[in-house]
């Protein structure tokens, strides 16, 4: 982590996993989570998902006034303290595909957490499956919602410790994982066993999914 030291303060480029690009000043550096402020918003990256960062010469490096960090912390940063100071609290998150997700994480479990979009409503996300998470600035709600119609607070249903655990409690249900991007992602939901899941396509196709490759499950 000393490498990159060297860095901070100034402006960087950052390729993560998905071949996706960020320049921005580097702000701070967790033991598995790295910031970043794009001159509009500050950026959460799990360095997990970082293929590499050099100094950036794309951009004349200039002063940026930086708003107050939402997030910002006194000890040592790191990825499960970013989760639970963003808990309630409105933001953008990637995971995979072609689109963020918005809204507000509500639960923080073992290896995954739950999720709140206006959109998708309740998701469940395992933690090594997020790319990287912006809060929204001025505790703004996504779509100018009105907050008090939206569940902040944690979710009434029952959760498992595991994101494995959560899926198998989803079982005879219709679940949509990944956002349904793929059409073999949409379906029921008919067993889960040994991080083994047996889905039913609208189209009577059985398919299995190995647990470790699902980034995202909501049931509609």
């Amino acid at each position: 982590m000393n490498l990159l030291k060297q860095f901070l303060g100034k402006l960087v480029d950052i390729e993560i996993s998905g071949d996706k690009r960020f320049t921005g000043i580097l702000i701070d550096i967790g033991l598995d989570i790295y910031v970043i402020y794009d001159g509009t918003n500050y950026i959460y990256i799990p360095a997990a998902h970082i293929q590499n960062i050099s100094q950036s010469h794309k951009h004349k490096e200039t002063e940026l006034i930086y708003p107050d960090d939402p997030h910002q912390q006194e000890n040592d940063i790191s990825f499960r303290k970013v989760l639970n100071n963003a808990k309630g609290q409105f933001v953008e998150l990637y995971i995979s595909g072609n689109q963020s997700i918005h809204g507000f994480i509500t639960s923080i479990l073992t290896n995954y957490f739950v999720f709140y979009s206006p959109i998708f409503k309740t998701m469940f996300i395992p933690f090594f499956h997020l790319k990287w998470l912006i809060p929204y600035q001025y505790k703004k709600a996504p779509y100018s919602l009105d907050k008090i119609l939206l569940p902040i607070h944690s979710s009434e249903i029952t959760l498992a410790r595991t994101f494995e655990e959560q899926i198998k409690k989803l079982e005879g249900n219709i679940v949509v994982f990944d956002l349904g991007h793929q059409a073999n992602k949409i379906g029921l939901l008919k067993k889960v066993e040994q991080n083994i899941v047996e889905l039913i396509t609208a189209g009577e196709q059985t398919i299995y999914f190995n647990i470790q490759h699902l980034k995202m499950v909501h049931s509609p």
